[in-house]
Parts: structure tokens; C-alpha cells; sequence
């Protein structure tokens, strides 16, 4: 990932207010069930927004929501409609990584609108941050369980518009100790620098292109999912290699679910001491478990804005307004 861009002044978008109507749109892996398009819709509607269908959201290529062409021109065609306040994928997967050579980049960079999803929309969200310089959202995806804790975190980063802290929850039960939520400092520390990252896998795979941020003095957030232990160290290896955690200013790692040794494997690595490896001797702060990724709560995170990190705590400061 040594493919270096200075960033690009950061333009914000607008706040979303009760009323809007969100684009949706499906950049990445197709959906074969009609429940996620009417979930999407309840939840949505829930929040007070309005939607419009991309014209090809339902298509299916393959594996994937439609060619890499009509998956860009739906996003092409939310952000130039008048009408569409936002836009948000509905559900991640795979395939988002080849519709970026097709955006017209000049064509977002004219019409800003909220942009946000996860996981496989990583590929999205950072190409767009890198080449137009508009702030845009790790958030949950339409499909994503909407909970009260992703609910609040949404509205104060989105709708609300507010210098915000992001601290997990714990979650007790009836446990005698909270299970859910805690975090694990691995190295303490506070720091400042904007916010770039994602998910581990995709991020990983952006290396060498021109969609790669610029990672120094950056506040690195990353998380996966099903992935074995070896491959996680692998993609690390990549970063490391790279030179990109040489760079940054400080890591939060928030969800590896389901990230385990592979099935036979001998003397593998735990997924402790990978994290380990990596980020012991980095002389950052680095903390673990912070309530993002493939998790039930989750945060809402803006690309390129500035935050404050300090490990010790567990939490993230957004320390100015990420839309306007």
C-alpha cells in the first residue's frame, strides 16, 4: 500500500434530517430474498427517511448485485438526483472493488451526499474519501440490525451532526461480569489524526492502487470476518510490509468474528498474538474490541474527520462536525 495521495481538502456533506429520501443502492454482492429490500425499508422509514431503489439494485451478475457497470451507474444516478438526500448500501459481500475504475469521481465531488455501509463497501467508501475528498460513512449497512446503540450513534454522527464519543457498551445480563463490549488496551496512549480504515481484507486488497489513503498520521480502525487466523496475519504482513503501520498514529481494532485457526492446522498462532506481532512494538496506542464491524452494535465511523483515540479508555472522539 505504498501508493501515496495527498488528501484532498474535506468536504462534508449535509446532515440528514427526518423527511430526506436515501438512495439505495447495492454495490457488492447480490441479494437473492426479497426480506433484506423490505427490512431495509422498515428500518428506514423507522428512522423517518424515504427511499428511492437504484434502477438496477435488484439486479444479479453472478455472485454480484448487477455488472460493474450498472452497479457504478447506480451510483452515479443517486448522486445526481435532486430528489435523493443520501445514499446507503443495502447489504455488503464481494465485487465492490470493480466498479471503482468506472465512478465518475467529478460527478460526487459536485453533488456531496452522506455515503455510507461496511465490510465489503470499504472498497467504496475509502475510494470515494481519497478521490473527492468527501467525508463518507463506515455505518450499518440497510440490511444491518438497528438497534437503539447503532440507532444513537448514527443520529448524533449523521443526523445530528455532533463532536461525538464513541464508547462501547457493556452488556451484563445476567452474567456475573459483562462479556459484551469490553476492550482490550495493548498498548496505552492517546492520539489525534484523522480516520481511515475498514475492513482488514478489503483494505488490504486496494494495495497499490490509486485508491489507497494516505495512511501517515492516520487513527487506523479495521475489523473481518471469517477469516482464518493465518490469513489475518498474512494481510497484516501486507500492511506491515507496506510500510502503512509504520505510518499511522494510532490502531483501534474493533470485530474479528468467526477469525479462527483453520480447520487441521498445527501450531498456529493465536489471534492474540498476531495483534501482538503487529502492533506491540509499533510505539502507538492500540486498542482492541471497540463496537464495529460484523458485531450487533455498532458504530458509526466518518472517513478523513479527525479524532481523538485514547486507548486506555476505549473510546474515539469525532472532535469536529462530519456533515454540515
Amino acid at each position: 500500500m505504498n501508493t501515496q495521495h495527498t488528501p484532498l481538502p474535506l468536504i462534508r456533506p449535509r446532515r440528514l434530517r427526518e423527511g430526506d429520501t436515501l438512495g439505495l443502492i447495492n454495490p457488492s454482492g447480490a441479494i437473492y430474498e426479497r426480506a433484506p429490500y423490505e427490512s431495509t425499508r422498515e428500518a428506514m422509514a423507522a428512522l423517518g427517511f424515504k427511499v428511492k431503489e437504484a434502477p438496477n439494485v435488484r439486479a444479479r451478475y453472478g455472485h454480484m448485485a448487477g455488472t460493474p457497470q450498472q452497479r457504478a451507474d447506480d451510483i452515479h444516478a443517486m448522486f445526481a438526483d435532486p430528489e435523493v438526500a443520501g445514499v446507503l448500501a443495502i447489504t455488503g459481500g464481494s465485487g465492490a472493488n470493480r466498479v471503482l475504475p468506472l465512478l465518475d469521481y467529478g460527478l460526487i465531488q459536485r453533488h456531496p451526499k452522506f455515503l455510507g455501509g461496511f465490510s465489503d463497501l470499504t472498497a467504496l467508501i475509502t475510494a470515494v474519501q481519497v478521490k473527492t475528498g468527501l467525508v463518507t460513512f463506515h455505518s450499518p449497512l440497510g440490511r444491518s440490525e438497528w438497534n437503539a446503540f447503532s440507532v444513537e450513534h448514527f443520529r448524533a454522527l449523521v443526523m445530528r451532526g455532533e463532536p461525538h464519543t464513541l464508547r462501547n457498551t457493556l452488556v451484563q445480563g445476567d452474567d456475573l461480569v459483562p462479556s459484551e463490549g469490553r476492550i482490550t488496551t495493548l498498548r496505552g496512549g492517546q492520539a489525534r489524526g484523522p480516520l481511515q480504515g475498514g475492513n482488514l481484507a478489503v483494505l488490504t486488497s486496494l494495495a497499490g492502487t490509486p485508491y489507497v489513503p494516505d495512511m501517515t498520521g492516520a487513527i487506523l480502525f479495521l475489523e473481518d470476518v471469517n477469516e482464518y487466523v493465518y490469513r489475518v496475519d498474512r494481510m497484516l504482513s501486507t500492511l506491515k510490509l507496506a510500510g502503512t503501520l509504520d505510518r499511522v498514529a494510532g490502531i483501534v481494532l474493533g470485530g474479528f468474528t468467526n477469525c479462527a485457526p483453520s480447520e487441521g492446522s498445527f501450531g498456529t498462532l493465536t489471534l492474540d498474538e498476531v495483534f501482538d506481532d503487529y502492533f506491540g512494538t509499533l510505539g502507538v496506542p492500540v486498542y482492541r474490541g471497540a463496537q464495529f464491524g460484523h458485531v450487533k452494535r455498532k458504530f458509526t465511523l466518518p472517513i478523513g474527520v479527525p479524532v481523538e483515540m485514547d486507548a486506555d479508555q476505549g473510546t474515539l472522539r469525532v472532535v469536529t462536525a462530519a456533515v454540515i
